[in-house]
Formats: C-alpha cells, sequence, structure tokens
C-alpha cells in the first residue's frame, strides 16, 4: 500500500481531503448499514488516524447513522467520503471510491460477511471476518 499522500474528493469537487501515509487497513464491509449509506452492493474503506487526514477544501456534513458513529458526505453531491466510530475514536475511514487513486489500496479482508448478499460470489481469497478482525471469528 502506498504510504504517500492520499487525495479524496466527492463527486462534485466541492470537498477535497487528503490522507498522509499508508492506511492501517483496507476492507470491505458488507454491513446493511454501509450498503444503505453509499448505495453499493458492499462499502470498500480504508481506515487512517485521525491525526492523518485533513479536509483540504469544503465542509463535510454528517449523518448520525447509529449511537456512536457518523457519516461524512458532501452535501452537494451526496457522496459518501467518511464513517466515525465512537469504539475506534483514533480512527477514520474514509471511502476507497472517492480516492484519486483508489487502485493503489487493495484491500485486505471482508468484514460482516455473514450480511454478504447471498447472490453475491466473493472469490478473491480474503479472509471473511463474521463481524470485525478484532472480533476474530472467520466465516467457514
Amino acid at each position: 500500500m502506498s504510504d504517500g499522500e492520499h487525495l479524496v474528493s466527492c463527486l462534485c469537487g466541492a470537498i477535497g481531503l487528503s490522507a498522509a501515509g499508508a492506511p492501517l487497513w483496507v476492507g470491505l464491509c458488507h454491513c446493511r448499514s454501509c450498503r444503505r449509506a453509499t448505495g453499493g452492493v458492499l462499502m470498500a474503506a480504508a481506515g487512517f488516524p485521525r491525526q492523518a487526514v485533513s479536509i483540504e477544501r469544503g465542509q463535510m456534513s454528517y449523518y448520525a447513522s447509529s449511537p456512536g458513529v457518523r457519516r461524512g458526505f458532501c452535501g452537494t453531491c451526496g457522496t459518501s467520503l467518511s464513517y466515525e466510530n465512537a469504539r475506534w475514536p483514533g480512527d477514520i475511514h474514509l471511502m476507497i471510491g472517492a480516492f484519486e487513486r483508489p487502485d493503489a489500496l487493495r484491500p485486505q479482508f471482508h468484514i460482516f460477511a455473514e450480511d454478504r448478499l447471498p447472490w453475491l460470489k466473493l472469490a478473491d481469497g480474503l479472509p471473511q471476518y463474521r463481524t470485525t478482525p478484532s472480533d476474530g471469528r472467520l466465516m467457514e
């Protein structure tokens, strides 16, 4: 994974962020909340230390999607940009689809894989956790 500067922006370009250094992790989430927030069949995100991420232009809007969770997005075009959870106060998760170079961020695992849509077949060989890696329970 790249350890340089990662640029992130919304569809309309009103919001720009930068993330310095290598991400802590890169994962694919299958939970219902992430699917609904992004409009995708899964959500790809990269976790960075909060101090490594800065807003370069614009102002994000936020939605509290569940207790202790807030999701950042562009109030103009609606692009999903970030996920923050009180469970991991030092981290911010950025949506890979909004990166200028998403190809530089290869996923390492699947989370909430038990919530995967049944018609989505995975053949990437990545570990599939029932919930999160810290929980440690892999799908069989």
